[in-house]
Order: structure tokens, then C-alpha cells, then sequence
């Protein structure tokens, strides 16, 4: 058989980095790693192809080639998803639907011809014998979450690395916490499943064999689910990049208990990581209790972010409002918090009920739900009634992200990370020698060269952009190139800060001419 496999496009969001990418002539952060699994596990005889849609056209001829269609995607992909289903259906095409949003949609909401429920290791081999046949069932779902070392060597072939800025490896599955809001430990379980060391030093062979040096993004919801296979790995990645000289930065997520264990710290500094995603959601104490963010509680969050940082790792941090306990200070304290933080990418989003949530059934027993929502929390469209004025939410959201992305407030924050972060001066250890070595390269002299000319020449605050050039210049050198590539990020939040923001007032002023429209009809 011919199975075509295709990964929908993502919608410019503050998450896509589609406005950064472009400096470095890339065109997606990272390949579909699911895919890429599942093709793995597809039969050998079938023969396979791969488009991802973020980075190339779905074609006819593509279409035509294909004996049946695998698609896999987020929620936040549906509308593309659910546009490649109807163009499937409209050529009389077999479409199979899994990943995440099929673990939150139904069936018949999903519209395809066959749908796979959980995670793909144990259902592949039938269902794909069973497409042979011609006797596909319309549903197909795990009966258990399987463990880690049935999942195979993603096939790289499928692929056109050099479109991505950065390759994916999953080393586990699940989350040992249970925050209310969150669809992870509901898809993937509280039990996290790990890799052995074996299974992920395969897949970096595999990347190196393929010319890979560029980062390598570690993609679990909590690399540090399990601490004590989290070390055994950071041990055995800090002797892999030694062994083999390769510069590979490792970016990852984790939870906010990373701060606690200073071993676990220099560890992950050892093996190579630069960044992690914390999930630290609000500075305001009674929300994380009542979210049941529990590890964030009892502890000074800043404090927190300043020790992982002081461990040279990068904090992106992921924000939310909108909680039921937010108050009227909550937009003003989330800039102080965020502005004192020193954490760059301040990843700020409205509060999503996704389906399948603990929230989504609290919200939809209280009679709050009003749709199953887009899963984009980085828009002014809220899926349920908030305790808030939805209007005030909405707009304080607004002034925050205005606020901590302009361009003086976020150039701050980069110069305090980096006086938290860098070595100054000295010799370097051998991994920061190799990351430091690897900004020496074509795509960040292009990134670097664009920079100049749309930040420095074009840019609308490019005063700010070159009075933080100098500072770096002068105090940053050692890290000229962390800085200057925040700096190409910060580009890509204001302008989405900027379309956002005309998104909002336009929405509003659509509204508005409703409104006067109604109230005109009304007194006629």
C-alpha cells in the first residue's frame, strides 16, 4: 500500500516562531515526530511519504499517489486538519486520524473514514492489516498505555531536515502531577514512562549519522517526571556529546521542582541542556492552589527561576490568565513577575478548558462551557464563561502582552537573564566550548545579517535595538550569540504582540458596529 502521511499546518501563533524563523531561513521549529513514529511502525512493504504542511504543499499529485491518508495532529491544528480531511473525502481518499486531538474530539467531529484513540505502538500492526484487507474499523483505541520501548527509530528519511530549526527525541510520556487544567496526564497518563538510555543515544546516533549538529529539542511534558532515569540519561548525554565532540544543545520541558534538586541541575547543565519550559502559570498563590498546581506552591517562585538560570539553562516560562481566583492586580503582578523573573520568553496565554480536562468538567458541570475551543490559548477567544468580566480579561491580556514585549521591557529581561546565566570571561568546560563554537555558523551570520538590517535599519524601536546591541558589545560579549538570538525572538513576539493587537481592535469594532446596528433596528 501507499500511505501518505500528513501533518497539518499550524496558524501563526506566538508558539509558531514562524517571524523569527525566517532569520535563519527555516521554516518550522520542529518535524512531526508522530508520524515520523508511526511510519516506523507501518509495515515494511508499504511504501510511505511524509508532507508536512508547515513546511511544504500538499499536492495533487500527492494525493493521487496515496492508497490512504494518515493524519496526526494538536487541537490547535484542527481547522487545517479538518480542511485536508474534506479534500481527501472530495477524491473518495481513506483518511486515518490520530495524536492528541483524537483523544479530544469525537469521532464524527473528526470526519475521517477511520480514527485511532491513544497512543499508536500497540495498534498499528492491526489496524494496518486491516486497511489491507479492506476492513478497517471506524474506531480504534489502545487498551493501555504502552510501554516506552515498544516505540521504534522514527524514520528521518521522510523528512527535509534543514526546513527545521531544531530536531525532536522523546525520551518519555506522562506527568507525575495533576493540575486541573491539563491535558497531558489525561491523554498520557500520571505514571511517566521512560525510554531506556540505550533507545535515546540510538536516535541522537541517528541524527549525527544524518548530519545533524544543530539543537535537538527533548520533547516530554516533564523530562523530570522521573528524576532518577532523568540523571541516569544526563549522565549518559554528557559522556555521548564528550565522546562523539558534537555540538548538540539540548531544550527541553520540566516542572518547577527542577529548582530543588541542585545534582539533578548541573547534571542537565553537564549533558548540554541550554533551555527548559517551566509551566509556572501565575504569581498569585490561591490560582496554583486552585488549579491543583501544587509544586508551584510553597516556595518563592522567583527565587526558583533564578536558581535553574543560575545553572545556565534558559527559562522559558508558560503564563496564564484567566483562572477563577484572578483578581483585578492580576495583569499588573504578572507584568512585575514576569519583568523580575529575567525570563525572556514569557509565554502568556488566556486559560483553555480542553476537552477531556479535569476543568473541562468542573466548568461543564457548572453550566460555563460554551464550546470545545481552538487550542490556541494565545488569542482573545475564550471556550468558557470566566469569573471575570470577559471584556476586562480579555483587554488586561492585551495590556500585558504590550507591556512585557516591548521592546525596552524585553531587552531587559535578556540582560538580566544573561547576568544570571553566563560565565563571565575564563576558560570555558569543554560543552560550553562546543555551544559556543556552534554560533559560528552560516545560518547565524544570515540571522545575525537580518537582524541588523529589520531590527537595526527597518525596525520600529531600533534605538532600543541598538542601545541593547551596544550593552551586549560591551558587557555580553562571552554570550554575543545567546543574546542575539532573543533578540531575533523578541522580533517574532512583537509582531504578533502588533497583529494580535489590530486582531482585538478590530474584533471590537466589529462588535461595536453590531451592537449600534441592533440598538438602530430595535428603535425603528
Amino acid at each position: 500500500m501507499n500511505a501518505l502521511l500528513i501533518y497539518p499546518e499550524f496558524p501563526d501563533t506566538f508558539w509558531s516562531f514562524k517571524h523569527a524563523l525566517r532569520f535563519v531561513g527555516k521554516r518550522a521549529a520542529q518535524p512531526p515526530l508522530g508520524l515520523m513514529t508511526v511510519a516506523a511502525l507501518l509495515p515494511r512493504s508499504w511504501k510511505k511519504r511524509l508532507v508536512d504542511t508547515n513546511v511544504e504543499r500538499l499536492r495533487d499529485r500527492d494525493l493521487a499517489w496515496a492508497d490512504v491518508v494518515m493524519l496526526s495532529g494538536m487541537h490547535i491544528q484542527r481547522e487545517s486538519l479538518d480542511a485536508i480531511v474534506e479534500r481527501c473525502r472530495a477524491r473518495g481518499l481513506r483518511t486515518v486520524v490520530g495524536g492528541p486531538i483524537a483523544s479530544s474530539l469525537s469521532a464524527a467531529e473528526l470526519k475521517a473514514d477511520h480514527v485511532v484513540i491513544g497512543e499508536a505502538e500497540a495498534l498499528i500492526a492491526e489496524l494496518a492489516q486491516d486497511l489491507e484487507q479492506g476492513k478497517a474499523k471506524a474506531v480504534y483505541q489502545a487498551a493501555e498505555r504502552p510501554e516506552m520501548a515498544t516505540s521504534p527509530l522514527p524514520d528521518l528519511s521522510l523528512i527535509k531536515m534543514n526546513r527545521y530549526s531544531t530536531m525532536a527525541v522523546q525520551y518519555s510520556r506522562g506527568c507525575p502531577f495533576n493540575c486541573e487544567f491539563c491535558d497531558i496526564i489525561e491523554i498520557y497518563g500520571r505514571r511517566p514512562r521512560t525510554k531506556a538510555v540505550a533507545q535515546v543515544l540510538a536516535e541522537l546516533d541517528q541524527l549525527r549519522a544524518a548530519g545533524w549538529r544543530e539543537a535537538v529539542f527533548i520533547v516530554d511534558d516533564n523530562f523530570i517526571g522521573n528524576k532518577a532515569r532523568a540523571k541516569e540519561l544526563c549522565k549518559a548525554l554528557a559522556e555521548w556529546r564528550n565522546q562523539y565532540k558534537v555540538s548538540f544543545d539540548f531544550n527541553t520541558e520540566a516542572s518547577l521542582n527542577l529548582a530543588d534538586d541542585p545534582e539533578l541541575m548541573q547534571m542537565m547543565k553537564d549533558a548540554g541542556f541550554v533551555s527548559v519550559f517551566l509551566g509556572i502559570e501565575t504569581p498569585d498563590e490561591t490560582g496554583l492552589v486552585a488549579a491543583n498546581k501544587l509544586q508551584n506552591t510553597r516556595r518563592s517562585l522567583l527565587d526558583s527561576v533564578a536558581t535553574i538560570q543560575s545553572y545556565g539553562m534558559q527559562v522559558m516560562g508558560g503564563f496564564i490568565l484567566g483562572f477563577d481566583t484572578d483578581k483585578d492586580d492580576i495583569f499588573d503582578r504578572m507584568v512585575e513577575f514576569i519583568q523580575k523573573s529575567g525570563i525572556p520568553i514569557a509565554m502568556v496565554g488566556l486559560l483553555q478548558a480542553m476537552p477531556g480536562t479535569q476543568l473541562f468538567r468542573r466548568l461543564g458541570r457548572e453550566g460555563r462551557i460554551v464550546d470545545a475551543g481552538g487550542g490556541d490559548n494565545t488569542c482573545d477567544r475564550l471556550n468558557f464563561l470566566p469569573q471575570m468580566d470577559a471584556a476586562k480579561l480579555v483587554e488586561g491580556y492585551r495590556s500585558v502582552l504590550k507591556r512585557i514585549y516591548s521592546c525596552e521591557a524585553y531587552y531587559e529581561r535578556v540582560k538580566l537573564y544573561l547576568s544570571r546565566t553566563q560565565a563571565k570571561g575564563g576558560k570555558l568546560p569543554a560543552g560550553e566550548r562546543m555551544s559556543k563554537q556552534q554560533w559560528l555558523t552560516r545560518a547565524n551570520a544570515r540571522a545575525f545579517v537580518t537582524s541588523i538590517v529589520r531590527q537595526g535599519v527597518f525596525g520600529r524601536q531600533r534605538w532600543s535595538y541598538w542601545k541593547f546591541v551596544l550593552t551586549v558589545a560591551t558587557r555580553y560579549r562571552h554570550c554575543a550569540g545567546a543574546a542575539m538570538t532573543l533578540a531575533v525572538m523578541g522580533y517574532h513576539f512583537q509582531v504578533m504582540t502588533r497583529k494580535m493587537s489590530k486582531a482585538m481592535d478590530a474584533a471590537a469594532a466589529a462588535a461595536a458596529m453590531e451592537a449600534r446596528l441592533l440598538a438602530k433596528a430595535c428603535g425603528e
